[in-house]
């Protein structure tokens, strides 16, 4: 089996040589090649109603390899100064499919492409409609922060069950894990309009997204346990992908769907809550002006027409107009 450790030193922005090297390495001995979108598809069993899912990309600013620590079974980056966060978000569960796969547990294992910068690979892949789709139950991502959640919606908007979530507890034996209605968006939510049970489990990391991110190795190699000895006959099968369902009634609910305000998190939870300070303010425009497209297409997902972004950002209408007439006529 594959050391996590070893996984997590990769650092993996998309289409880079790193995500490349990682891909060789990592996950085309048991995948093979990846198909026309970047996604490695893997079936295993005659007729598997349940799709594993993870990504292999990350949202490191730079590639290469990068060194770690490790303290009481907590691994973090060794200088935040080289890199912009540990990745672990989403190689931990990379991890988990290739440790299930050895196990031979029966289950379509996808490693997306592309998450990181608008659930690319995943969108692509439902769109394209494989003929194994028709047959999927369930589709479990291993992308979530934390050591308890089973998410049932994603962005609001319900995905998962209640009784799935509380069987999906049952059949892995692990009585924290349990319904979480603030999940934000990874590639399960996807195939939400055809797959009736979409999901986001916790695998163990915290302060995703930053350079304070960490992975609790305990809690992985617990869930790598309860995976591999999980009774999966016992998923309660209930949503109807056809219906529509929001949640949006709690004050927090963003804070709580990107787990900004987790009391397990080493990431300083208060910056949230007040003004970022000028450094900060300035990474995060250097973010948007260096990859709008993401942005853009997050702020999509999050409900925000050009006239509602205006209005909320407080936006010279008259300002933008001209900016635009400029862009598209000159």
């Amino acid at each position: 089996m594959y050391s996590l450790i070893e996984m997590l030193r990769y650092k993996r922005p998309q289409g880079s040589t790193t995500q490349n090297e990682f891909c060789e390495r990592f996950l085309e001995p048991h995948f093979g090649l990846p198909d026309r979108d970047g996604n490695y598809v893997l079936r295993i069993g005659d007729n598997p109603t349940i799709c594993f899912a993870s990504h292999h990309d990350t949202v490191h600013k730079t590639e290469g390899l990068q060194q770690l620590v490790v303290t009481n079974n907590i691994v973090s980056v060794a200088d935040p100064t080289i890199s912009s966060c540990l990745g672990a978000d989403c190689t931990t569960g990379v991890w988990l499919m290739l440790g299930m796969i050895e196990q031979d547990i029966e289950g379509v294992y996808v490693v997306h492409a592309a998450e990181e910068i608008g659930c690319i690979g995943s969108s692509a892949l439902v769109k394209s409609n494989p003929y194994w789709l028709s047959h999927i139950d369930a589709v479990i991502s291993f992308d979530r922060y934390g050591d308890n959640s089973v998410i049932t919606h994603q962005m609001g908007i319900r995905t998962a069950s209640d009784a799935f979530s509380k069987s999906f507890a049952t059949a892995l034996d692990l009585p924290q894990l349990a319904a979480d209605k603030h999940g934000s968006y990874t590639d399960s939510n996807e195939y939400a309009n055809v797959v009736p049970e979409c999901t986001n489990i916790s695998v163990g990391y915290y302060g995703q997204h930053t350079v304070n991110e960490t992975q609790d190795l305990e809690y992985a190699d617990l869930l790598m346990y309860a995976l591999t000895q999980a009774d999966w006959s016992k998923l309660v099968i209930s949503r109807d992908p056809s219906l529509y369902e929001t949640h949006y009634d709690d004050d927090d609910w963003w804070s709580k769907s990107w787990g900004r305000l987790s009391t397990n998190s080493t990431y300083n939870d208060n910056r949230v809550s007040e003004p970022l300070d000028d450094h900060d303010m300035e990474s995060l425009i250097s973010l948007v002006t260096d990859n709008p497209s993401a942005v853009a297409e997050l702020l999509s997902k999050l409900g925000f027409s050009p006239d509602l972004l205006i209005d909320e950002a407080n936006i010279d209408y008259g300002n933008y107009l001209n900016d635009y007439a400029s862009r598209r006529y000159m």
